[in-house]
């Protein structure tokens, strides 16, 4: 089994000065210390550009670009991926922050499984950072049919070989691309392996895709048909889906 060497980190970034610093922070924290960062800004009108250009100064591991013009998150990520040198991929938001042995973690299950796809367990916190209590536990392997019920793959938690995403990567802002992908991955026969640890602190916010409920829908009904499912099928799947959200959504909120 071959080592897993460099980890590319890729981090699409638009007005995110608010948050960024805290997301970088957490990727520099990493016990495991064969890492790249590459943060692309998404032509960002605010103070992004110049806390990423601090952090490039203080860590030689961090790298950033920019687009010429916004041009959305699936493309901006596309663009890191493009830009890798490492044979893994992880992806973070410039709004999640990782605890310290995510990667460390995932490396080691990935040793033991052999897996080319790994994701773990999320916590949660509001957009003013105040922790919530609730954890969205994950399963130890997930496949096709089960992942269509529910997304258990949160992006900022996933590690990946970059060859399998980039042979499986679908680019569009109307779905959830970053879904279509694991779908397709699971789709050709392989399973998703899952540290069930909150080790990726995701932030909610009312300006997100996820944030916005009746946005989200669309999306996923979006990407069940990009992926090819009929239309029966996807109506199957959005009632897990409307299903599994209301009950998160509830646990959320005690």
């Amino acid at each position: 089994m071959e080592p897993i060497g460099l980890i590319s980190v890729i981090m699409p970034a638009y007005n995110a000065e608010r948050t960024i610093a805290e997301s970088v922070r957490s990727v520099i924290a990493q016990t495991y210390e064969n890492w790249e960062l590459i943060v692309v800004n998404d032509a960002s009108e605010d103070d992004t550009e110049s806390i990423i250009r601090e952090f490039e100064r203080q860590d030689h591991r961090i790298k950033s670009i920019k687009n010429a013009k916004n041009a959305g998150v699936s493309e901006t990520r596309h663009r890191g991926v493009e830009q890798a040198e490492g044979k893994w991929i992880a992806f973070l938001d410039s709004d999640d922050i990782w605890l310290e042995d995510k990667l460390e973690k995932q490396i080691s299950l990935q040793r033991k499984t052999d897996a080319k796809l790994l994701f773990t367990g999320s916590g949660f916190m509001s957009a003013d950072r105040k922790r919530m209590g609730w954890v969205l536990h994950v399963p130890e392997e997930i496949g096709y049919k089960k992942l269509l019920k529910q997304n258990l793959l949160s992006n900022s938690s996933v590690l990946v070989q970059k060859e399998l995403f980039l042979q499986n990567e679908m680019i569009g802002e109307g779905m959830h691309e970053d879904f279509a992908c694991w779908l397709n991955v699971l789709k050709n026969g392989c399973v998703a392996y899952g540290v069930d640890e909150p080790l990726l602190i995701y932030r909610l916010s009312p300006d997100s895709k996820s944030g916005n409920k009746i946005k989200a829908a669309k999306m996923n009904w979006n990407t069940y048909r990009a992926v090819g499912l009929n239309y029966v099928s996807s109506v199957y799947y959005m009632a897990w889906y409307m299903g599994n959200g209301i009950m998160k959504y509830r646990k959320l909120k005690k």
